[in-house]
């Protein structure tokens, strides 16, 4: 039986990447749609949203309820609302400081 050929797995690899660096630091970040992704991100988002996309939308919807429940929690819980549409089709999305969200359409 043949290995699996690891650059099939890359495009998952830098949107896990994306999705990291978003989370550490998602104030004055938005993300925007690329217009230049290809037709295989359909697939890709769709394999995604089967295996971990869903599971990390659900834990940023739970986690940004419990966030908000207190007065000092509220923008974490913001924080989380925004990472959940990154997080549940991370491929074809390119994050933008939100003073130009349309800078690269």
């Amino acid at each position: 039986m043949r290995d699996a050929d690891p650059r099939n797995s890359i495009p998952f690899g830098i949107a896990s990447f994306r999705i990291a660096g978003y989370a550490l630091w998602p104030f004055g970040r938005t993300t925007v749609e690329r217009r230049d992704a290809g037709a295989g991100l359909v697939i890709g988002n769709i394999i995604w949203i089967v295996f971990p996309g869903w599971w990390l939308a659900l834990g940023h919807i739970v986690t940004g309820i419990a966030l908000c429940v207190t007065i000092i929690g509220i923008p974490f819980g913001i924080a989380n609302f925004k990472m959940i549409p990154i997080s549940l089709l991370p491929l074809g999305r390119e994050i933008v400081p939100t003073d130009e969200p349309f800078a690269t359409r």
